[in-house]
């Protein structure tokens, strides 16, 4: 996602006494926040591959990349999240 890129936030408070100028900054925070941990390199690090056409798992980084960003998807191949 782009640094410029707007998106959709549900920010739940827990008290009404807040000012329209803190929740804007806390949106943009949990922006800034988002953009850092969405980026490929983290996105990759925090994932793996799940092949079963060759039964193998990719944890790699490199490999991990290379599934993400290709084009055409194999059948039985999965992109599983490490927590």
């Amino acid at each position: 996602m782009k640094r410029n890129q707007r998106r959709d936030l549900l920010v739940l408070l827990n008290n009404h006494q807040r000012s329209q100028e803190a929740i804007d900054h806390e949106v943009e925070w949990l922006h800034e926040l988002l953009y850092h941990v969405e980026e490929l390199e983290n996105f990759c690090k925090a994932h793996e591959v799940i092949d079963l056409n060759r039964y193998k798992i990719y944890r790699q980084t490199g490999k991990v990349k290379m599934a993400v960003l290709r084009r055409d998807f194999k059948a039985f191949e999965f992109i599983n999240n490490k927590n």
